[in-house]
């Protein structure tokens, strides 16, 4: 049988070398869309159960008076606070976009241990009021050095920022961002004394550490009644439910990109069904020879489900192994908003599965014709 569906399969090369890879394009290009959609939820894969995230309870934009931080610092379960305010500079062109942050560095370091620095550049980094951190990738994206000086235009905070490179950190996990640019929130905050006295001793929002998962939710409701009434009022939740707000605002794209994985898998499924009824259709005079010869139904349906499923597997097999050279083609700006393009073993096996799928149902209805049709009436069919 194997043997006869093989056979079968290669009659027509052109015909079966164009599905099979009309199916790898299909398979290449859902994994692809399928990583685009990890990579948007990367930050929640990589977010902490013992993190929470105090916020101003308006917007992310409304900023917090440095004042809290003791007030939350005391509270029982409450590891470490650092916090953070998001800048954002122009480096060179606007068009060179890459995420930065004021910081607590040392208290950042502690609260994140997947930020990977030596102990020298870490030292040094501390040491340097205008020194900065800058992540792996994002150093060879710009090929930025250790020593070397970056200036920043403000835009949300107008003025020039001079930086020294002091450190530049590896994560620790694969889904760890590298592409991030963050310095003393002790120099912002001088500038801002001379230039803004108004914006001075604030931060963007508080990361909090607790002792333990099952203290997440009572700490956060302990943090928002302390300054609730207040002129800044707080929002605290856990580093994943933050992340999620920020993937909720661009859940149209995410539901388009995810629709068009299905629609691309829907159309070669088209195709492939529409390669097996041309070929049952061909060779309905042999599957009445094949009966009169004692095949059983059973078989004939055999021989051309066994076909699709060849077509299917190797051409969702050349699709899986194109996908891992194809992912490196990502434009590097995307890292910018990315940081990682997790490349995932479930993945490649939903890809692999599907087209075994698609070789399933496109061979259903020609199998259930040729198993059902009559010997007199499939010796009338010509052509």
């Amino acid at each position: 049988m194997f043997k006869l569906i093989w056979r079968n399969t290669v009659r027509h090369p052109l015909r079966a070398s164009l599905t099979v890879l009309g199916m790898a394009v299909a398979v290449l290009a859902f994994c692809l869309l399928r990583t685009v959609v990890t990579a948007w939820y990367g930050g929640v894969a990589a977010s902490s159960p013992v993190r929470l995230i105090t916020r101003n309870a308006i917007s992310l934009m409304a900023p917090l008076p440095m004042a809290y931080l003791p007030r939350i610092q005391v509270l029982a379960g409450v590891k470490e606070v650092a916090y953070a305010y998001w800048f954002e500079g122009t480096y060179i062109d606007p068009k060179h976009f890459f995420p930065q942050f004021a910081v607590s560095v040392s208290r950042l370091l502690d609260i994140y241990p997947e930020y990977l620095i030596s102990p020298d550049q870490k030292a040094a980094l501390l040491r340097d009021r205008k020194g900065c951190a800058i992540g792996r990738k994002l150093a060879a994206r710009f090929g930025w050095r250790l020593g070397d000086s970056i200036i920043l235009q403000g835009t949300i905070f107008p003025g020039e920022y001079n930086f020294n490179v002091q450190a530049i950190y590896t994560g620790r996990d694969p889904s760890t961002d590298e592409t991030q640019f963050f310095f003393h929130w002790d120099y912002l905050n001088e500038k801002l004394k001379k230039i803004a006295p108004e914006r001075a001793d604030k931060v963007g929002w508080f990361f909090v550490q607790v002792a333990s998962p099952g203290l997440a939710a009572p700490v956060s409701e302990k943090i928002d009644a302390m300054f609730k009434n207040s002129l800044a009022e707080t929002l605290t939740e856990t580093e994943k439910a933050f992340q999620l707000s920020f993937i909720a605002m661009t859940e149209a794209i995410l539901v388009a990109i995810q629709a068009v994985s299905w629609v691309v898998i829907g159309v070669i499924l088209v195709v492939l069904a529409n390669t097996m009824a041309m070929s049952a259709r061909e060779r309905l005079r042999e599957y009445a020879v094949l009966k009169t010869m004692g095949f059983r139904p059973r078989h004939l349906a055999g021989l051309i489900l066994g076909e699709s499923l060849i077509l299917a597997l190797v051409g969702g097999l050349l699709g899986v192994l194109l996908t891992f050279p194809a992912i490196h083609l990502f434009p590097a700006s995307l890292e910018q908003y990315f940081g990682v393009f997790p490349l995932t073993w479930a993945t490649l096996s939903l890809g692999l599965t599907i087209s075994l799928g698609i070789g399933v149902l496109a061979a259903t209805l020609p199998a259930y014709r040729a198993a059902q049709i009559s010997i007199a009436e499939a010796l009338k069919k010509v052509g």
